[in-house]
Order: structure tokens, then sequence, then C-alpha cells
């Protein structure tokens, strides 16, 4: 009797090893399949769309991307259905994990919210050079959850699609003309009049400068140790910085050799010194120069004068001092 319970058994494991056993190797082959399946679409996807004049260059990459998270989802199901697991219960369990994952995800699904919304409004696009808060590139590629940037020098960004959405974006190739504005300081003895028509006349050489609007120059500020000018002209975007570099370069050279000068940042200070200052200081000190006990009265009588007069000279003193402010001041300080 134990022994035919014992061959019971040992067949009943060899059995549920041998379908455990299948339908393992089936999921497995289900996943394997899957995989190639949804990166084979996605790359035919993004091949296709590659050339298609009617598709936006921004949206190419998503909808790849799109297309093989779908594809997954559906091999995870087939997966799922091999091992006996009904749809309509995988279907529910999704729907309570959805809902679970979305309140843990909330801001890993808020970055798929905004790429969906950078997509539709579109205030950036690929190789656009655009700023977002503390972001600055050109766009390389935007994906479900990042859009991803390339700087200037040729740094590497991967910004969160919420974090770009959230922040002011400031895109400098969509318009396609700019505003350069090139800014130089001439010294105050200098023609000023005749400085502004020679900046402007130079940016209205320049052929990549637009005829329309039509360059201006004037004086920005009254600085400390020049008076600064301000040559403004339009240019195309993509002119834009070659345009500004020559034309900043050609504005320090051409004006020197015009005969205006670029001062360097400079401060002039005068000091100035009283001359009733410095003669009422010395009888002061040598006022108490009395040896004989006879004559202390005229002593203190001769010593009486000068401080009256020094008393006045130094209400005078501060007098000026008030008028001339910090010249007067330090030279008081300097001779006490």
């Amino acid at each position: 009797m134990m022994e035919t319970d014992m061959a019971t058994i040992a067949e009943m494991l060899k059995a549920f090893a041998l379908g455990f056993g299948l339908d393992l190797l089936g999921a497995i082959l289900i996943l394997i399949v899957g995989w190639w399946v949804a990166g084979r679409a996605a790359a035919l996807v993004r091949h296709s769309l590659r050339n298609a004049k009617f598709v936006d260059t921004t949206i190419k990459p998503l909808a790849a991307s799109i297309v093989r998270y779908v594809i997954l989802i559906i091999v995870l199901i087939a997966v799922l259905s091999n091992f006996g697991v009904q749809t309509a219960s995988i279907i529910a369990v999704l729907g309570a994990a959805g809902l679970a994952i979305g309140l843990a995800l909330q801001g890993t699904l808020s970055n798929i919210a905004a790429g969906v919304m950078i997509l539709v409004l579109r205030p950036l696009k690929v190789d656009e050079f655009v700023e977002a808060g503390s972001v600055s590139g050109t766009v390389v590629e935007i994906t479900l959850f990042t859009t991803l940037f390339k700087t200037a020098d040729g740094v590497f960004i991967s910004a969160p699609n919420s974090q770009i959405w959230n922040s002011a974006i400031k895109n400098y190739s969509r318009n396609p003309t700019r505003r350069l504005d090139i800014k130089v300081g001439i010294s105050y003895d200098d023609d000023v009049d005749a400085a502004l028509d020679f900046l402007k006349n130079l940016v209205a050489s320049d052929p990549r400068v637009l005829k329309d609007p039509e360059p201006m120059s004037f004086v920005a500020t009254l600085g400390e140790s020049s008076v600064d000018l301000t040559a403004r002209g339009w240019t195309n975007t993509a002119d834009f910085w070659a345009t500004f570099w020559d034309l900043s370069r050609r504005s320090k050279t051409e004006l020197e050799a015009a005969g205006f000068s670029i001062p360097f940042p400079q401060r002039d200070l005068h000091i100035k010194e009283g001359a009733e200052t410095a003669s009422t200081v010395a009888p002061a000190k040598s006022a108490p120069a009395t040896s004989t006990p006879a004559k202390k009265p005229a002593a203190r009588s001769t010593a009486a004068k000068p401080a009256t007069k020094t008393a006045a000279t130094k209400t005078a003193a501060t007098k000026s001092t008030a008028a001339k402010k910090p010249a007067a001041s330090k030279s008081t300080t300097t001779k006490s």
C-alpha cells in the first residue's frame, strides 16, 4: 500500500513538473520573442518616420518608445495567461496596480504628462537652442520621461519633462531674426555725436545686418569713467553670433583707429589741503612754552588768544568740510 502511494505521488510530481516546465519554457520563449519583436517594431517605426516630412522630428522617437512599451505590455499579459491566469483578472490586477503605482510615482507620471504637453504645444523642438530654468542647450530628443540636451561645449544633459514644462522656456531659435547690441565706452573728452554716427555706420556696413529695421545708435549710460554707447541692429538668427563677435572686434579696433579713446575703468581722487588749518595748528602746539612763575598770567593770556583763533578756524574748517565733503575731511584727518 505504501509503495502504491509513493508511486502515485511520484507520477503526480512528474506530471506537474512536466506541465510546469512546459509552461515555464513557453513563457521564456514568449518573453524572448516579444522582447525582440518590441525592439524591431520600435526600430521599424523610427526608420519609417525618419524621412517622413509630414511628421515632426520631435514626435518620431516618442512614437517609437510608445510602440515598444505597448508590445511589452501585451507580451507580459501573454506570459501570465500562459500560466493559466485569466485575462479579466489580469486587467483587474493591472488596474489596481496601476492605481497604486500612479499614487506612488506621481512625479514620474507627471513627466509623461509634461512630455505629452510639450509635444502638443511644441514650445521647443529638436535642433532648437532653448533655456528652461537652469538647463540650456540644443534639444537632441524628447522621450517619454526626459528631454535630452547638448550644451554649447558638448555636455550631455538629461532633464525631466516636468522640470522643463514647469519652467519659463526661452527659445533662441524659434524666431527668424534676432536683435544684436554692440556696447562700447568712449572717453568724456571725445565727440559723442561723431562716435554715434561712426558706430551706426559700422553696424550698417556689415552685410549680415538687416536694412529693416534700420540700425541705430544711442547713449546708453553715463558711466564712472566712460560714456557708454550702444549700436543696435537686426540679423538672421543663424548669423547672430558670428555677426556679434565680428562687430564687437571691429568696434574696438576701428574706433581707436578713428581717434576715439576707450578708457579703462578708473576713479580720480582729489585731496585738498587748507592753508588756514596748517597755520593755526602750529601756535596751539607751542603755547605752553613758559618757564617763569611771575609771567603766568601773561602766558595764560597769550595761550588763550591762539586757542580762540584755533576754535574759530576749526569752525571754519568744519564748514568747509561740510561743503566739500570727502576731500576736506580726509585732509583734516591727515593733519591731526
